[in-house]
């Protein structure tokens, strides 16, 4: 209980207590040289006889530096700074009770110095320590004048014996002192709790606001948005990080400038709805779009004329202005040439099916002109596939998802791919997957994707080579995904082509269109999966499709 009182928390409490017993120890060595030294003066100069010869005193001078010493040697190695303070003002009390007695009890001149311990108790020990000290000091005050009624000093003094009061002034003595010492406890215990209550509220009130400002500076440094703030002759005063980026100044070069030398466009203008865009000069020379607003700044002077301005670099938000206008534009573009290329179709399926019948007229009467009709249905027929991709590309699918074998997707792409023509054996597709996967994706989108995939390492390899599936579902996380894995034995995609496979309408090969991986990365998307390449030359070409399940 003794090294636990106190607002503050233990350790702090503990190291103030500890600075007030060393400022104990400096004003009771002060005291002692002060006091008894002027004591021992005064009596040196008086031939009047006294009971406290200079020897005892200059005794008790070195005895108070002795204990003060051994006690500041102490104050170092202790743990409980408590218990050590009650020992400490108890000695002082027993100290100023020797220096009563041999200065003549009752008729003492120092009594009086007894209120310095009690206050020292209030003060270190509040209320209970101040009236322990004053019961101690009552207590040894009135053994001192029950030695003095009995006769008993004449025996214990060593110098020449004083008068004996009589009882009647001994018991005067004794309750004036005592309540003295018990007021005195009272009133400086008080003092010291609400003094020790208002220094705790006063180091609460201190931390918060030290939190409130390294708050509010990290608020300042780490908004957004700019934030100049100006005083009553338009000076800057402050100047955040983000300003700092918006306009390539340090806040050092701007401090106690004036901001319209600095920023001429940035005006206090009232009446404009919402915020003013105009164009500020950075410090590199460059004019950017910035968008500002200022409001009168309330300072506790009453500044009339000091504001704030917030300010926000408007150059990403003019380029995303542009790229959507750009964006709706390329989408009516899309759109209109989507109609085209539809209205497209009816007349291409006509001039096909005429020249089909035309080449089944001919026969071979004629080898030139079959060979032209034979020209004619194929570059028909490469059309109609063109136009089929890009109506699949410009106006894709909703996928309907639904659970599905992945096996029986891999089936029936190598089917598709076996029925073309120029399908050769040397080309080996290898599967690398459990027979009871399963996947959830459209299944009609999930196969178009393997189908180009593959079509793509079959013609990347004309002379054979492996293809190899691979599949696994896969745990990340809290959630479930399936990892598909495309590999080839082909020459690979150079290193400056690969960052482009997926654009529309980049295509290497002679014939092709640029929308074939374009749509696979579409489908994929569109399924919330990713899909990724990796290439190395001589090496083939590897994909790999994230899709997630449910």
């Amino acid at each position: 209980m003794l090294c636990r009182r106190s607002a503050f928390p233990s350790s702090v409490a503990d190291q103030l207590l500890k600075r007030q017993l060393q400022w104990l120890f400096l004003l009771r060595t002060l005291f002692a040289t002060l006091l008894l030294g002027f004591t021992a003066l005064i009596l040196a100069r008086s031939h009047d006889p006294s009971p406290l010869p200079i020897e005892s005193i200059a005794a008790l001078i070195i005895g108070v530096y002795c204990f003060t010493l051994l006690s500041a040697a102490l104050l170092r190695i202790i743990s409980c700074f408590r218990r050590f303070a009650y020992l400490q003002v108890i000695i002082d009390i027993l100290l100023t009770s020797c220096l009563v007695f041999y200065s003549g009890s009752s008729q003492s001149v120092f009594t009086v110095v007894y209120f310095l311990p009690i206050i020292t108790g209030g003060f270190l020990l509040f209320r209970q320590g101040g009236l322990l000290m004053a019961a101690i000091s009552t207590l040894t005050y009135g053994i001192l004048l029950v030695l003095e009624h009995t006769g008993q000093t004449h025996f214990l003094l060593a110098t020449i014996a004083l008068p004996i009061a009589g009882a009647d002034m001994l018991l005067h003595s004794f309750s004036i002192n005592g309540l003295s010492f018990f007021l005195v406890a009272i009133l400086s215990s008080t003092l010291a709790e609400r003094l020790h209550r208002v220094e705790a509220a006063l180091s609460q009130t201190t931390a918060n606001l030290d939190r409130l400002a390294l708050l509010y500076k990290q608020i300042f440094d780490d908004i957004a948005s700019g934030v100049i703030t100006v005083d009553g002759q338009n000076r800057i005063t402050s100047f955040n990080r983000a300003a700092e980026q918006i306009t390539g100044y340090q806040a050092t070069e701007l401090l106690d400038r004036e901001i319209e030398g600095i920023f001429p466009a940035l005006l206090p203008i009232t009446g404009v709805e919402g915020r003013p865009q105009v164009e500020l000069l950075r410090k590199d020379g460059e004019s950017i779009p910035v968008g500002y607003s200022w409001a009168k700044l309330n300072t506790p002077d009453g500044c009339e004329n000091c504001r704030v301005f917030t300010i926000a670099d408007l150059s990403q938000v003019k380029k995303m202005e542009l790229q959507v206008r750009q964006a709706e534009k390329m989408a009516a573009i899309g759109e209109m040439a989507a109609g085209i290329a539809h209205e497209f179709r009816n007349p291409l399926a006509a001039i096909s099916g005429s020249a089909q019948l035309l080449a089944q007229q001919i026969g071979s009467s004629n080898a030139q002109n079959r060979k032209l009709m034979e020209i004619i249905i194929r570059e028909s027929d490469r059309l109609e596939g063109v136009i089929s991709e890009f109506l699949l590309f410009s106006k894709p699918a909703v996928p309907e998802k639904e659970w599905g074998r992945f096996s029986q997707l891999v089936d029936e792409t190598v089917q598709v791919l076996q029925q073309n023509p120029a399908w050769d054996d040397s080309c080996r597709l290898i599967r690398d997957f459990p027979a009871e996967l399963h996947c959830w994706a459209d299944a009609k989108q999930l196969r178009q994707v393997l189908l180009n995939l593959c079509s793509n390492s079959w013609q990347a390899m004309p002379e054979g080579g492996d293809i190899v599936i691979a599949a696994a579902e896969e745990k990340r996380g809290e959630k479930k995904q399936l990892r598909i894995t495309l590999q080839d034995d082909g020459p690979g995609i150079p290193a400056q082509h690969l960052p482009r496979i997926f654009d529309p309408y980049f295509t290497t090969k002679e014939n092709g269109t640029g929308l074939g991986l374009a749509i696979v990365h579409q489908v994929i998307a569109s399924h919330g999966g990713t899909i990724s390449a990796e290439s190395s030359p001589d090496q083939g070409t590897r994909f790999t499709i994230i899709l997630p399940l449910p």
